[in-house]
Order: C-alpha cells, then structure tokens, then sequence
C-alpha cells in the first residue's frame, strides 16, 4: 500500500483542497445526502430544499408538494436521508416526510404524541424502511413506511440514569432528560450527549439501554462522532474553545472513561463543530467563522486549510461518501456549501 503523503511542514502556505457551489437559497444548509454518484439533495433552514443530478455541481430548488410555500418556510429541514430513490426528511416543529419516488412526491408521516422525545435523525435503510433516534434516546424502526414504529431501546435514558445514578459518571444527577448531538455510525451504534455537554452516552444494537461515560475535562462537550464511520475504531470530541480529542484504539465501550488524547489544533479558540475521516489517515475538522484544519496523521496534529476564509459565516457538518468517489461535502450557514476538490 502507498504511504500516505508527509504531513506538510508548518511554515508552508495552507491549502486550499474545498471550493464553494452555489446553491438556490441563502439559508443555513443542514445536511446533503446522495443515493447515486450524480443524484442527491441538501435541505436547509426556511423550507429549503434542493436537488442536483450532476453530483453536486449544480442544485435546483425543490419544494415538497403537500406542503403550501407559506407552510414551508416556517419549517427547519435539518435531516436527509435517500436510498434507491425512496427518501425521509425532517424538520423542526416536528415533521416527518417520506417519498418513495425520487422526491417527486411527498407524503406527511403522522408521528405518535406519545413518541419520547422529538425526532432528531432518520436513516434510509432500504424499501419503506427506516431508523429513527429522539431527542430522548429512543431508538425505532419502521418496515411499512412509518405506520409502526418498533422500539429498539428497552429503557429511556431518564430511567437508566435514575438506575444507576450513584455510578461514577458526573453530571448525569443533572440530567434533564434531552440529548444532543445523536449521531450513529455505519453499523448502527449510537453517540449522544447529554444537553449540558457535561457527560455523554453510547448504545449498540442488542443493548437494552444505553452506557454513560464521564467527558474526562472539565470543559463542556461541543460534539462528538466516530473515528471513521465505526464506534470500533474510536471516537472523537470537540470541547468549548476550540479542543479536539481523539481516542483511536482500544475504546472499551463499558468504561466510564475513555483514553482521549488533544489533537495538536491551532483553532485561535474557535469552535470545532465537525469532524470526518477522509480516509485512514486523512481527517477535516470545521468550525467557526469558517475555519478549516486537515490532518495527514490520523487527527493527531492538523494544519489550517483557508478554502473559506473569505465566506462568512460558519460551517457546521462536514461528511464524505465512500460509496461515491469518497465525495467530500462542507455544510455551513448562509447557503454556504463547499466540495472537497483536493490539492490542486
């Protein structure tokens, strides 16, 4: 296997591997999904909703057909999900959406008032089916399009805490029943912190609730996510003021504490928002005020890249396709939407 290329010596210039796509609203993108090389979506704050077939070169804006434009724009589309042409969108108040046919037509999920919590996440997962996280840990999957809902957690997190509260994890006696930040990973393991950012928690298919642990510092929690796609290969964690850890071998998923190590990240006390492993070595990590940082090492030392340093605004997701070139998006605010284009 080749090497990968020798981190570039501090004193060069940075680089400039993303350049900005134009998208039809000025709005803050949430996120971008692609069911093909060439087809995909990106939905946004203020009903915003596109669609490209030429892999993300250009978007055309869509609206969803059961939705009046005067209802669309009171709607946040924060979540996207597409697989084989059938889709799921949220959006904040809550709202569920479901196409099977391309996006060309929509059909409004009713969602349960006694559903824990309100949906934060959908994933795709094939025909009419699809798993969905709350804002309470509750964890389910539908088979015929969101008419059942099955539970796949057997206990809220409230109650797990109330369990075990007198266990070694700090913060969670101030639990307030809310996580943030849920994000899964490619085998269906779930990451999520609790709403004050002062402890976090995991669950695993087959689990019947889920494991907090201790954030080891005594800064809050900004975000969290996985070590290329998989909770196996480590975890990684943005801290107030701009701190990146990484914990990259041995993460036992039963220990309250994890082995966590600062990235060396010069971020001027920006904060980082996201964090995605390009490859098993190459790591982007985004932020405020538009700052980006790449890492050849693994997320061990990161060096600035200033593809945005003339957009304003902030970026706040940053994700890869594997599946599709390893395409590599940068989401922010202001319609801002930026592809990884390499060195050129």
């Amino acid at each position: 296997s080749s090497l990968p290329p020798p981190p570039p010596p501090a004193a060069a210039a940075a680089s400039k591997q993303w350049v900005q796509v134009k998208v039809p609203f000025e709005d803050t993108v949430y996120d971008i999904d692609f069911d093909s090389p060439t087809h995909g979506y990106i939905v946004g704050a203020r009903g915003s909703f596109a669609e490209t077939n030429d892999g993300g070169q250009t978007w055309e804006p869509r609206s969803f057909s059961n939705l009046d434009a005067e209802e669309e724009i009171t709607y946040r589309f924060q979540v996207v999900s597409f697989k084989d042409g059938e889709g799921w969108v949220l959006g904040k108040p809550t709202l569920m959406l479901h196409t099977k046919d391309g996006g060309k037509s929509w059909e409004r999920i009713p969602l349960s008032p006694k559903l824990p919590g309100e949906p934060t996440a959908i994933l795709a997962t094939g025909p009419n089916s699809a798993e969905m996280i709350t804002s309470s840990g509750a964890v389910y999957v539908t088979e015929n399009a969101g008419r059942n809902w099955r539970a796949q957690v057997k206990e809220t997190i409230d109650a797990t805490l109330n369990r075990i509260s007198s266990s070694g994890v700090s913060g969670a006696s101030y639990f307030t029943g809310n996580i943030v930040n849920e994000q899964r990973d490619n085998k269906g393991a779930y990451i999520a912190i609790s709403s004050r950012g002062n402890f976090f928690l995991t669950w695993e298919p087959g689990q019947d609730f889920w494991i907090p642990h201790n954030r080891g510092t005594p800064r809050r929690i900004q975000n969290m996510g996985f070590v290329r796609g998989d909770i196996k290969n480590g975890l990684w964690m943005t801290l107030n003021g701009g701190k990146l850890l990484v914990a990259s071998d041995n993460v036992d998923l039963s220990a309250e504490e994890f082995p966590f190590s600062e990235a060396n990240i010069k971020t001027g006390g920006y904060g980082i928002t996201d964090v995605a492993w390009r490859n098993d070595n190459e790591v982007w990590a985004v932020g405020g005020s538009g700052t980006m940082f790449v890492s050849y090492d693994n997320g061990k030392n990161f060096a600035f890249d200033k593809s945005a340093n003339n957009i304003p605004g902030n970026l706040y997701n940053v994700k890869f396709f594997p599946e599709y070139d390893n395409n590599g998006w940068a989401l922010g605010s202001n319609g801002v939407l930026l592809k990884f284009v390499g060195e050129k």
